[in-house]
């Protein structure tokens, strides 16, 4: 009984410290990018509970819509990475202080290569 209580205590102060993720990935015309790989990385949380069993790293792909959802992140500094065929690396990192946020990545196509020959 005495853990029932301690966990109805506990569970909400964990829970309102977690946010849903959604990344949204276009090119600079606004369209979605499909398959991009999407790497996003816990950095540094502000509450004072110590995330030790949540997970703080993930890796996937955007559905051909251009979006990539992560469940439940700890809140504060993530790391986002976004790499795609045909644009730049796009990486950055967010403060995520909200119980739902979208994040928007807009990848540029690549520079053109230099050099010093002729």
């Amino acid at each position: 009984m005495r853990l029932f209580l301690i966990l109805l205590l506990v569970l909400p102060l964990a829970a309102a410290d977690m946010t849903k993720l959604q990344i949204q990935v276009t090119n600079q015309d606004g369209k979605p990018v499909g398959q991009a790989s999407v790497i996003v990385k816990f950095v540094q949380g502000r509450s004072k509970i110590k995330f030790t069993k949540i997970r703080k790293a993930w890796e996937l792909k955007t559905t051909q819509e251009g979006t990539a959802r992560i469940p439940a992140i700890p809140q504060g500094k993530i790391l986002i990475q976004v790499i795609a065929r045909n644009y730049q690396t796009f990486g950055q990192t967010f403060d995520v202080d909200e119980e739902e946020k979208t994040i928007e990545v807009k990848l540029k196509p690549p520079q053109p290569q230099y050099t010093a020959h002729e």
